[in-house]
């Protein structure tokens, strides 16, 4: 049932934070896994892992540039063998800045990225998990996709999209053995937030909305995306898991 030895995945974003724990997660559950990052961080993550004989394998490419993008799926596809069983769309954006100070350059590049780069993924990915009959696709939403965000009108517009376009997937691709869900981390120990944990005034405000009483590892979204991965989730789709310690219950 959680069982998944010998699967192959692709993760975007692996280089470092949320993607990082999920590539080392999964490769020491014996997955076989391609990394597509524009990070030239990930060259050093083979050195990092060696918990088992599962694979790693590395693919340089700009998720922002949909010609580079697909050339990256196709060298990460080739580089598994031509399957791939798990998709993770965790490259993502964030700019903090009040909405009047938001550039439209600035929107578009949040939006490229964290939207039309996982509906683009998804869609490649999708066609090679339909003909194999199974596959699962995961997507990384936010508190903020449900929550309005502060400070953050792109990167919440964006993660508000991830939801509806996880259910839509969802829709059209369930019957052919394909769950599409999304992940919703809440407050992350991550440099993504290393400037809303140093704020004076948001970082206590931050922490004290929080239910458990401490801010989200890595680890914590690790261990959902392994069920969504593995054959036990094979009746959820189309839903956003929260990992939050509790926020959206408040």
């Amino acid at each position: 049932m959680f069982n998944l030895n010998g699967k192959k995945a692709i993760i975007t974003g692996g280089a470092q934070g949320l993607g990082f724990s999920m590539v080392e997660a999964f490769h020491n559950a014996g997955v076989e896994v391609a990394i597509i990052d524009i990070s030239d961080e990930m060259f050093n993550i083979s050195n990092k892992l060696i918990a088992n004989e599962a694979k790693v394998h590395v693919v340089k490419g700009d998720l922002l540039d949909i010609e580079s993008l697909r050339q990256s799926f196709k060298e990460a596809l080739e580089k598994l063998g031509g399957t791939v069983n798990i998709l993770i769309n965790s490259a993502g954006l964030i700019e903090r800045k009040p909405a009047f100070e938001v550039s439209l350059d600035s929107w578009d590049r949040t939006l490229a990225l964290n939207v039309t780069a996982v509906f683009e993924l998804s869609r490649l990915a999708g066609m090679e998990m339909k003909k194999q009959g199974s596959g699962k696709i995961i997507n990384m939403g936010s508190i903020l996709s449900v929550l309005g965000g502060f400070n953050a009108v792109a990167y919440s517009t964006s993660k508000g999209a991830i939801l509806q376009l996880t259910k839509s997937l969802s829709n059209e691709w369930a019957a052919d053995g394909i769950q599409v869900n999304a992940i919703a981390p809440g407050y992350m120990l991550t440099t993504m937030n290393t400037d809303l944990m140093n704020d004076p005034v948001r970082g206590p405000q931050v922490e004290a909305r929080i239910p458990a009483k401490r801010w989200g590892t890595p680890e914590d979204v690790a261990g959902v995306a392994l069920f969504l991965a593995a054959s036990a989730s094979d009746y959820v789709t189309g839903t956003l898991i929260p990992v939050d310690g509790g926020v959206l219950g408040r």
